[in-house]
């Protein structure tokens, strides 16, 4: 089983930036598929953004497609979402979670889920 630690969530005017990270302990990043999701009160937890095992490939929600960023850090086992041009409707609580395997779109597809980090963005 992994541990996931989300951080760097915030408030932040539209047009802002922000830089999430899931750290990973008890097993290497870089051997699973990493998604990050979001979730906003009242809806379903829906895909934002997901990177291969060692990063080779990345897959994007078609709403933050050329504003937000996914990679790993194997160097220190984490996985970030650099988030650019950020707008109001992102506003939502943000995870990341892990499998083995390849990246899913489906949060029933993933194993291990950490806490959350809420992301706000005024208008």
């Amino acid at each position: 089983q992994v541990q996931l630690t989300e951080s760097g969530g915030g408030f932040v005017q539209a047009g802002g930036s922000l830089r999430l990270s899931c750290a990973a302990s008890g097993r290497t990043i870089g051997g699973l598929a990493v998604g990050w999701f979001r979730q906003v009160p009242g809806e379903e937890r829906e895909f934002v953004a997901g990177i291969s095992m060692n990063g080779l490939m990345t897959y994007y929600n078609d709403s933050v497609k050329g504003r937000f960023t996914i990679s790993t850090d194997l160097a220190e086992n984490t996985v970030s979402l650099q988030m650019n041009n950020l707008k109001p409707e992102d506003t939502a609580v943000y995870y990341c979670a892990s499998r083995a395997g390849f990246v899913r779109t489906s949060t029933s597809a993933y194993e291990d889920w950490g806490q959350g980090t809420q992301v706000t963005v005024s208008s």
